[in-house]
C-alpha cells in the first residue's frame, strides 16, 4: 500500500506535448514556445538542468492549460526537465542536439530488419549500440482535420538506440543519424513518420493542396462541407462518379464509364471474337498481352450444379494486378483495388441459376505486370461443400490502353476518407502533431505512389516542401548551426549554405523493373525529372539513387548508401563541412560538327566527373524525335569538363537524355563515385 501511494503522489497532472518524453533529443540553441496542460489553476513549477532556473506559470483555473518558453543550450547532455503542480514529471536522459523530421513511403518506412532486411542486416542490428542516436516512431493514423494528439509507434516515444529498438525503425532514417552523429560527435533524433504506399498528396495541408492541379475542386468542396465527416462521406460518393465517367468514358465496356452498367458482363454478349488465354496467369506471359498497361476484360462461362442453384457462393479470384470489378451474370458483385489483396467475393444465390451463368472480371492494369496472380488450386467457386474450379480457359478482350485514362495527371482517383490517399490525411494525422517540435531539417523519400502523373507531381512536390518549411518551427527560434572556421573559398559563392530555409533533403527514386537502353516514355524517369525541379527551392538537396536500385524489387536492400549520401548532403550543406555530397548538374548543350557539348554547372558540393571515355546511359534525337541509343565520353579538366554525345544514326542532334528510363544502365559518376542525376536537355512532352 506504501508502494501505491508513493506511485501515485509523484504523478503530474502536467500534459505534454506527445513528442516530449523522456530520452528525447531537443533542438540545440533554440527558443521554443510550447503549450500543455496541469492541475486546473495550479502554479507550475519547470526546472531543466541545464541552467538549474525554474520557471513558474500559472495554469489557467478553467481548463488547467498553460504556455511555457524552453531556452535549449548547445549539444549536450544528458540533463532532466521537471515540471511539478503538486506532483511531480521528470523528463530523464534529455539530450541537446540536432532534430531531422524523417517521412515518405515504403523505402523511408522500410526497417532494418522486420520485412525489410536490408544487406547485412543482423550484423547492424547486433552493432546498433549508438546512445547518441535517438528514434521516434510515429503510428500510422488519419485525420480530416489538423490534430495535436501524436500517434504512438514500436518506440513509445523517444528510445534510445539499441539493436532492440532498430530492427523495425526506418533505415534511411537511422543510417542518416549515425553517420552524422558519428561526424559531429553530438545527439541525432530522427522522427520516423512515414506509411508504405502513399502519394505526396496524402502529405500535403489542404491548405497548400488548395492551389494544386487537379486537387482544386475538391479542397474547395470540401472546405465548404466544413471537413464534416458525413458531408464528406457524399462528396466521396459524387467525385467517385464523376472520376468513372471522365477517366473510363472510352471503355468500351461500359456506359459512359459507369461501372454498374457494363454491356461486356452481360450474360447474352457475344464474346466469340474474343482471345483465349489459360487463367489464372499474369497477362505478360502472354506476347499479345505483354508490356500492356490498361483496361482488359475476362469472361468464362461456369457451370452451376442443381444442388447449388439459388444458394450463395463464392468466389476466390486471389490476387488481381492491380484493380478489378466482377461480375456474375451481368451484376456486379465486388470491387478491389491493390494487385496484392486477396479477392473473395459473394454471389447472392438470387443470381445462381442451374447450368450457365457468366463470370466477367474488368481488370485495370496501371504499371508492370497485370492479370490473376493466384495459385490454382485457390482459384474457384465455393458453396458449403462444393468447390468448382475456375482454372482453364477464359475469353480475354483489351478496352483501352492505360495512356487513353482522359487527364490522368490532373484528375485523381477520389479514394474513401478513411484511405492514407486521402488528400492531406497523413499531414493532418502525422505531420501536424509535431509543428511545434523544433527541427533543423527534413528528410523525404518518396514518389512511386505518384507514379505515371509527373507533371502534377512537379507542384505538387514543390508546394508540400514549401509548405513544411513555412509551417515547422513557427513557434521557434533555431539558431543556425556554426560553421567551421575554415572554409572553402567556393562554399561562399553558393547562396544555399546561407539559407534561411529549412534544409530539405529527399531521396531521387530509384532505378527499377526490366533494363532498357531507350524507353523515352517512361514514367518512372518522368517522375525523377519532376523531383529534379524542387532542387531550384531554397534549403532543397536531392540524393541521387539511380545506381542502387533494384530490377526486381521496389525496395533496395542498400539503404546503408542512401542514408550515406544523405548525411553528406547534411554535412556539407547544413553543417560546413567540406566532403562532397553532389555531382555537377546539367547546364547546356551546344551542338558541332554532328556532336551534341554538354557542359555541367558546379553545385554545392559537388566534385569533379571521373573520366570515362564509354559512358553508359545516354540517347541522342534528331529533329523526326527518334530515340537512340549514343555513345559519350567525359573531356577536359576539373570545373572546364564537358560531356560528348554522338551518334552515327543522327546527323543533327537537337536532343539529349541521360539514364532516361525506368531501370537505365548508366554509369556517368564523379571522382567521389557519386552518380550524377538523370537529365534531359530537351522539354518534349513525352509522358504526363
Amino acid at each position: 500500500m506504501a508502494l501505491v501511494l508513493t506511485t501515485l503522489a509523484v504523478q503530474a497532472e502536467v500534459q505534454l506535448p506527445g513528442w516530449m518524453t523522456s530520452h528525447m533529443v531537443l533542438q540545440q540553441q533554440t527558443t521554443v514556445h510550447l503549450n500543455a496542460t496541469a492541475k486546473k489553476g495550479a502554479t507550475v513549477k519547470i526546472t531543466a538542468s541545464w541552467d538549474q532556473q525554474t520557471q513558474k506559470i500559472q495554469a489557467d483555473k478553467q481548463t488547467g492549460a498553460f504556455a511555457f518558453d524552453l531556452r535549449v543550450p548547445r549539444a549536450g547532455g544528458p540533463y532532466s526537465i521537471t515540471f511539478d503542480d503538486g506532483k511531480k514529471l521528470v523528463l530523464e536522459d534529455v539530450m541537446a542536439g540536432e532534430v531531422w523530421f524523417c517521412s515518405g513511403q515504403s523505402n523511408m518506412e522500410m526497417p532494418v530488419k522486420g520485412w525489410g532486411k536490408v544487406l547485412n542486416f543482423e550484423q547492424e542490428v547486433a552493432a546498433a549500440n549508438h546512445p547518441l542516436v535517438r528514434l521516434f516512431q510515429v503510428g500510422h493514423a488519419v485525420a480530416l482535420t489538423p490534430q495535436t494528439t501524436v500517434p504512438q509507434g514500436h518506440t513509445k516515444g523517444w528510445a534510445v538506440c539499441s539493436p532492440e529498438m532498430v530492427e523495425e525503425f526506418s533505415a534511411c532514417a537511422y543510417f542518416f543519424a549515425r553517420e552524422v552523429s558519428q561526424k559531429l560527435g553530438i545527439a541525432i533524433g530522427v522522427v520516423n513518420s512515414s506509411w508504405g504506399g502513399t502519394p505526396a498528396e496524402s502529405w500535403t495541408s489542404n491548405e497548400a493542396l488548395k492551389g494544386v492541379t487537379g486537387f482544386e475542386k475538391h479542397e474547395q468542396r470540401a472546405a465548404e462541407a466544413g471537413y464534416d465527416e458525413q458531408k464528406l462521406k457524399q462528396l466521396y460518393q459524387d467525385e467517385r462518379l464523376e472520376w468513372m465517367k471522365e477517366a473510363f468514358g472510352a471503355d468500351a465496356g461500359l456506359e459512359e464509364g459507369n461501372l454498374r452498367r457494363a454491356p461486356w458482363a452481360a450474360t447474352d454478349f457475344d464474346d466469340s471474337s474474343w482471345a483465349k488465354q489459360q487463367q489464372p496467369t499474369q497477362w505478360d506471359n502472354d506476347a499479345a498481352l505483354k508490356d500492356f498497361d490498361g483496361v482488359v476484360w475476362m469472361r468464362r462461362v461456369v457451370d452451376i450444379p442443381a444442388p447449388i442453384a439459388g444458394k450463395d457462393l463464392k468466389l476466390n479470384l486471389g490476387g488481381i494486378d492491380d484493380e478489378d470489378v466482377t461480375y456474375w451474370n451481368g451484376e456486379s458483385v465486388g470491387m478491389t483495388a491493390g494487385w496484392s489483396a486477396k479477392r473473395s467475393y459473394n454471389v447472392p444465390g438470387r443470381l445462381v441459376q442451374a447450368g450457365r451463368n457468366v463470370l466477367t472480371v474488368r481488370i485495370y492494369d496501371t504499371s508492370g505486370n497485370g492479370g490473376f496472380n493466384a495459385a490454382a488450386d485457390a482459384f474457384n467457386i465455393t458453396s458449403g461443400s462444393t468447390t468448382i474450379s475456375l482454372a482453364g480457359e477464359w475469353s480475354w478482350q483489351k478496352s483501352m490502353d492505360a495512356t487513353q485514362v482522359k487527364n490522368i495527371s490532373a484528375i485523381v482517383e477520389p479514394k474513401p476518407l478513411n484511405d492514407s490517399w486521402y488528400p492531406a490525411n497523413l499531414w493532418n494525422a502525422m505531420v501536424a502533431p509535431f509543428l511545434d517540435m523544433p527541427v533543423r531539417g527534413f528528410l523525404w523519400y518518396q514518389g512511386c505512389s505518384n507514379v505515371g502523373r509527373a507533371v502534377q507531381y512537379e507542384s505538387l512536390f514543390q508546394a508540400m516542401i514549401l509548405d513544411w518549411q513555412a509551417k515547422f518551427n513557427k513557434n521557434a527560434v533555431v539558431a543556425a548551426y556554426p560553421k567551421p572556421a575554415q572554409q572553402d573559398e567556393r562554399r561562399r559563392f553558393f547562396a544555399q549554405a546561407d539559407s534561411k530555409a529549412l534544409p530539405f533533403y529527399f531521396v531521387q527514386i530509384a532505378n527499377y523493373r526490366w533494363e532498357k537502353d531507350l524507353q523515352p516514355q517512361s514514367d518512372w524517369a518522368a517522375i525523377r525529372e519532376a523531383q529534379r525541379q524542387a532542387t531550384k527551392l531554397d534549403g532543397v538537396g536531392m540524393m541521387v539513387n539511380i545506381d542502387i536500385g533494384m530490377a526486381m524489387d521496389i525496395h533496395p536492400k542498400n539503404k546503408q548508401e542512401v542514408g550515406r549520401r544523405l548525411a553528406l548532403l547534411a554535412l556539407n550543406r547544413t553543417y560546413g563541412r567540406e566532403e562532397p555530397c553532389a555531382a555537377p548538374e546539367y547546364m547546356q548543350m551546344r551542338v558541332s560538327e554532328g556532336k551534341a557539348i554538354l557542359t555541367f554547372r558546379p553545385v554545392q558540393g559537388s566534385d569533379a566527373l571521373a573520366q570515362n571515355d564509354d559512358i553508359k546511359g545516354f540517347s541522342i534525337a534528331g529533329p523526326d524525335h527518334q530515340w537512340h541509343v549514343a555513345k559519350a565520353r567525359v573531356e577536359g579538366e576539373r570545373w572546364m569538363q564537358r560531356v560528348i554525345v554522338e551518334c552515327p544514326e543522327v546527323a543533327l542532334p537537337i536532343a539529349v537524355r541521360y539514364a532516361w528510363a525506368d531501370n537505365p544502365t548508366c554509369d556517368l559518376k564523379t571522382v567521389s563515385g557519386l552518380p550524377v542525376g538523370p537529365f534531359r536537355t530537351d522539354d518534349w512532352a513525352d509522358f504526363k
